[in-house]
């Protein structure tokens, strides 16, 4: 467990006065207000593609990572698949709306971005967080001033249920926040609407995606998510951050500064679990300045050109790969030329080495046509403790900024 009255966080990225002084002051008002005891781990992730793609992406779910359909139910609006993993680790919901002329905030805000309006309902929502009561939750946060969705002004009900309540999109990320006081090992305590069964013909491509990745040997290498990383705006990291931290009980643990590609990294964690994969990491990357700001010095800015072209949204969610090697080639490579074979595509190569040095190897697939996000994969070798490396980051952001310059043509030129 995690003294936040004593932890020194890591990095180098300077802070402000303004995060340094409010930051103690999270931390104090979630312990007083009893928001530490009311909220756990996170127990979901909602991702939501266009009409149409939801088979898709779970058959390339499947082939990618360790997450399998289990239950797909109704609601006025949505299709809603639940998708199980480990008993322990989050699941992943999945919306699917059952038209392609559905509209909500996201959709809107998907519109005003060129890169994004292609695909106006793909996007990753946010998480969800078990928590003892979603009504005395609500009581808590509310008088600070964070907004929830009431049935009355949901466009999706699946945002305002008597078990499962999320906020407002916020401000600086984009994403929801949602809480859940049901177990989600099955949506049927959620009263959703109807449960539905998938036709022959598309449980047989799901399964036949799952055994695709069991019979090429991933099964057991690729784990759960590691960490999900977002993307914000030069001016708005410590307030995405400072939010983030009002509502979880997550830590600040460091911010690194990645000169080299004008951003900093800064990674928040759950303070009591030692498990990433239980309770994944949840990251925040910004430009150092402002795009306006950078034509004095012409430095790369990929992550604020991310922004500017699709939004402040999720960027990639990071799965780990177990430690070890096979035929003498480190499981991540062992991964990577798998999925490549099977006709997943890559940003770049793997960076990172592991030799007799704890360390990480990492590596970034280009973009889903279904949601839109990125999938890293993660080996942490010989037990490395530091989360990340700073050139690895370097390289995986230029990476990711130089896929989207070649695909879509630099905009902002």
């Amino acid at each position: 467990m995690i003294d936040l009255a004593t932890f020194e966080p890591r990095g180098d990225k300077k802070n402000s006065s303004f995060f340094e002084d409010n930051l103690p002051r999270v931390y104090e008002r979630r312990s007083q207000s009893g928001l530490s005891q009311l909220v756990g781990a996170m127990a979901a992730v909602v991702v939501q593609v266009d009409h149409g793609d939801g088979l898709a992406y779970m058959a390339e779910l499947a082939l990618m990572g360790p997450y399998r359909f289990r239950e797909c139910w109704l609601n006025e609006t949505h299709r809603i698949h639940l998708l199980e993993a480990d008993p322990l680790w989050p699941r992943l919901i999945l919306l699917e709306p059952l038209n392609r002329g559905f509209e909500d905030e996201a959709t809107r805000w998907n519109r005003m971005y060129p890169l994004a309006a292609a695909k106006p309902n793909a996007r990753y929502i946010g998480e969800i967080y078990s928590t003892s009561s979603c009504r005395d939750l609500r009581s808590v946060l509310e008088p600070q001033n964070i907004r929830f969705v009431y049935p009355d002004e949901a466009s999706n009900n699946f945002y305002a249920l008597p078990h499962l309540t999320f906020t407002f999109l916020s401000d600086y990320t984009y994403n929801r926040v949602g809480y859940v006081d049901v177990p989600l090992d099955s949506l049927a305590a959620l009263d959703l609407g109807d449960r539905v069964l998938l036709d022959a013909e598309s449980l047989e491509l799901l399964e036949a995606a799952g055994q695709k990745h069991h019979r090429h040997g991933l099964a057991g290498r690729v784990l759960g998510i590691d960490h999900l990383a977002s993307r914000v705006l030069a001016g708005e990291r410590e307030d995405a951050l400072l939010e983030y931290l009002t509502m979880v009980p997550y830590y600040f643990w460091g911010a690194y500064n990645i000169a080299e590609m004008n951003s900093s990294t800064n990674v928040t964690r759950h303070p009591s679990i030692g498990d990433e994969k239980h309770s994944p990491a949840r990251v925040f990357t910004a430009n150092n300045t402002p795009s306006y700001l950078n034509s004095f010095d012409n430095l790369p800015m990929p992550t604020e050109d991310f922004v500017r072209n699709y939004g402040r949204r999720m960027h990639h969610i990071a799965y780990e790969v177990v430690d070890g090697e096979i035929q003498g080639e480190k499981n991540v490579d062992f991964v990577v030329d798998v999925l490549r074979d099977l006709g997943i595509s890559f940003l770049a190569d793997v960076v990172g080495e592991c030799t007799d040095q704890p360390n990480l190897k990492q590596i970034f697939s280009k973009a889903s046509p279904y949601s839109l996000l990125i999938t890293e994969y993660v080996e942490r070798c010989l037990g490395y403790d530091g989360f990340f490396t700073r050139d690895n980051v370097a390289a995986l952001t230029a990476a990711a900024g130089e896929a989207e310059r070649y695909q879509h043509g630099h905009v902002f030129d």
